[in-house]
Parts: structure tokens; sequence; C-alpha cells
């Protein structure tokens, strides 16, 4: 019997790959990409795991995800999934999700949003962000115009993915930071999208219903007035994926406000964040079904499906209401406890005179916090930029959180995000004291 050659060169051949031109290599790539920036966030969250593997205490508040001790997925999910992969459904899944998944997310949308969208206007994806970048890809040329308000995320990346020319709005705390007509109409005219998401991230505000209706009317407005001469429409990019994470405040989907506007809106959901289930990777998106086969089309190149395991266990999971009520129930208390320890917390330090604010959340698992130390000074430092007071914040409190200039902002406001997913009650308040002694230092 032949034995075929290893195709593995014995250890003394192997070869250690030399890269030392690599600024070379880097002035070799494409324009987009040099041109292009990573991910704050995720830069910071690198800098927190190496400074707890090191053995400090951090109440980490980066991340926009969930640690699975303190929010595990819906065990019907779990089940679901482990059944899915014992019974083999391990192959390609049709480029626009399983029909069964689609049909529940069509039920879904129905019950919790109330919208019933056609079969063909829905598409599955491999979490949210295909979809949102899909969304880019089939609505904007290199030129076209895209509005939208900071802080927000990720929406300045997209847009320079895509060769846009970006219309930003800075939204006022105010408002909740949400961009509103008055703000947004001067752009109308020429834009090619309009992108809004509520409740928002980095934020945790929610958009007032009645704002976005008014929003929504005038892109119906607009598309009319466009119909008439011919020219390209407008779109609403709609992201709704905190939409299940709602605490005492109404969330409305722009089509159930404003029906004629249908053709316009495309909409973003998933179960990343209403069941805790960021690593499963299941998205999907709803729009016109000339629209999503379309980006169903260029999705299909890339290959940003969701698994086929998951698919079939979120389609068994969304028609399970009492599984849902349950989990539901679990998860939203355990977030708004964590988003109000550390509100309150913030608002005894704003009462007792420290140059403290924040905003109630509203919905998501965020909470905008603003410190004006801009210009104090601590150790004989002068505090310069917000990147200063994060710094500050995680060497001396141990405290981990966001600038908003990683959601498009570009001035030193002195807000940061803080996201709840990944710590303890514990974690919280015994943060506080740390920050209370940093603040009685500054000068």
């Amino acid at each position: 019997m032949t034995v075929a050659a290893s195709s593995v060169p014995p250890t003394s051949q192997v070869v250690v790959p030399d890269f030392t031109t690599a600024p070379d290599l880097e002035q070799s790539l494409s324009e987009l990409v040099r041109g292009m920036t990573g991910s704050e966030v995720l830069r910071i969250a690198a800098e927190v795991r190496r400074l707890i593997s090191s053995g400090r205490s951090v109440c980490n508040l980066t991340v926009g995800d969930f640690d699975p001790k303190h929010f595990p997925i819906p065990p019907e999910l779990l089940a679901a999934t482990h059944q899915a992969l014992a019974a083999g459904e391990t192959n390609y899944p049709p480029s626009d999700g399983i029909l069964p998944l689609r049909e529940a997310v069509v039920e879904w949308t129905a019950d919790t949003n109330g919208v019933r969208y056609p079969i063909e206007s829905v598409l599955i994806a491999a979490g949210v962000r295909p979809v949102l970048y899909a969304a880019f890809r089939v609505v904007v040329d290199p030129g076209d115009v895209v509005v939208y308000g900071v802080p927000s995320w990720n929406v300045n990346h997209y847009v320079w993915l895509t060769g846009g020319r970006a219309a930003v709005i800075a939204a006022e705390r105010e408002r909740g930071f949400h961009p509103t007509l008055e703000e947004i109409a001067p752009h109308l005219d020429q834009a090619a999208m309009v992108c809004l998401c509520s409740p928002a991230n980095p934020t945790g505000t929610m958009m007032d219903p009645a704002e976005l209706a008014r929003i929504t009317e005038a892109v119906v407005e607009e598309n009319l007035r466009r119909q008439s001469q011919g020219r390209k429409a407008l779109f609403l990019l709609w992201d709704q994926v905190y939409g299940s994470l709602v605490f005492g405040a109404q969330h409305a989907h722009p089509v159930a406000l404003v029906p004629a506007s249908a053709p316009w809106v495309i909409a973003l959901d998933g179960i990343s964040k209403a069941f805790a289930a960021t690593g499963l990777r299941v998205g999907w998106a709803f729009a016109a079904p000339a629209v999503a086969a379309r980006m169903r089309d260029f999705l299909g190149h890339v290959g940003a499906w969701a698994p086929r395991p998951e698919q079939v266990a979120t389609s068994r999971f969304l028609r399970d209401a009492t599984a849902i009520r349950s989990f539901r129930e679990r998860m939203d208390a355990g977030i708004l406890a964590r988003l109000n320890a550390l509100h309150q917390g913030f608002t005894a330090l704003r009462q007792a005179g420290y140059p403290v604010d924040c905003v109630r959340p509203q919905g998501a698992i965020y909470l905008a916090l603003g410190l004006d130390l801009v210009g104090k000074t601590f150790g004989g430092r002068v505090v310069a930029t917000n990147d200063d007071i994060r710094k500050l914040l995680l060497e001396e409190a141990g405290l981990a959180v966001v600038p908003f200039q990683a959601f498009g902002v570009q001035q030193d406001t002195g807000w940061f995000r803080l996201s709840v997913g990944a710590v303890s009650l514990s974690d919280i308040a015994q943060s506080f004291p740390r920050l209370q002694a940093l603040l009685d230092r500054m000068k």
C-alpha cells in the first residue's frame, strides 16, 4: 500500500516568516482600509482585559455584551440548539434564512411591533452587523449623503466603508441624544439615507414616538416629491436591536406609526441583545421585498448567513411565548437593577456637589455618564481630553468606561457610555467609593 506523503515538511524545514516590511505593506493596501479606523470600543476592552489579568479590581462597563455568569441565554434556546446539532442541522442554510425562522420572525414582529411583513421582506444573517452593512451597500453610492446623529454606534464607519458623505447631527442631552426633525430636515433633499436607533447605543435612551412619527412622515413626503422628479428614493434605516429591552418607556416602529413609509424603511433586529445571545449570531432585516432581495444577493457573496443550528433553535424559541416571558422577567429585572444602581449612585454624587451628570436609562443596557473634569488637575497633570478622564477612571478608580468619541462625537464633552451586561451589583457598589476618592483629589 502506498502512503501519501505528508504536506507538512520536517521540523528542520519549517519556515518562520519574516514580516520586516510592514510599513511598505501598509502603504500597499487599499485607500479604503488605510483610511479606516478600528473599533475604539474593542481597543479599550482589550486594555481593560490586560489590566484585569494583572490582578487589578475593575468594574468593567465597556463592551456591550453579556457575561453568561450574570445573563445566560434562555435554557430553552440552549436546549433547542443542542437538539438541532444532534439532529444534523449542520449544513449551509438558505441565503435568506431557513423558512421556519423567517416565518417565526414575521409572527414575532407582528406581536411585538404591530407590523406584519410578507415573508419576502425577511432576511436572516449572522447578527445585525451584516444586514446593517448590506443596507448601506444596497442604498448608498459613493458621494451619497447619510444623515445620522451622534453619539451613535458605528454609523460613521459604515459611511466611510461605502464612500458616503456624512451629515452629522450633534444630538443634545436634553433630547436624550436623539436627533429631531428640525435638525434632520435641512438634509432631506440631498440624503440617500437617514439612520435612527432606539433604544440607543450608547445612551440607553428612547426616541419619542411622536418625534419618530414626524421624521417618518417627512421621509414619506420627501419620497413622494422625488417620485414626481424621477429621483432616487430616501431610505430610513431603523435599528431596534435593543427594542426588547425597554424600561418604563414606549417603543414604536416607524411602519406601525406611518404605514405609508413601508417601501422606504429598512428595519433591523435580532436575538443578540433580546436574549443575551450575542455569540449565537442570529439577526434579521425587514425591507420592501425588492430591497431585501438585493441585500440577500449582496450577503450571498459575503457568506454572512447565521449558523443553521442556531437558526433552527431560534425558530422554535420565538414561538414559545411562555419561555420568552419567563426569560424577559429575569433578564429585565437584572439589567434594570444594575442600571438603577448606577443612576442612583451618580445622582447621589451630583447632589453632593460633584461634577457628575447622568441620563436616566430607558432601555438597552447602557447609561450615559457626564463628568465635567476637562481643565481640572490630578496629581499635577491637567485633564485635557475625554481619554485623559477615561484613563484616570481606569487607573485610579478601577472604573472602565467608553468615551463618546468611540461613537462619532468629535468634541471632548465629558460624556461616556457605561454598559451593564458584564458586571454584578457588587462590582457597581464597590466602584463608587473609589470614584468618589478620585473626584476628591481633583483640583
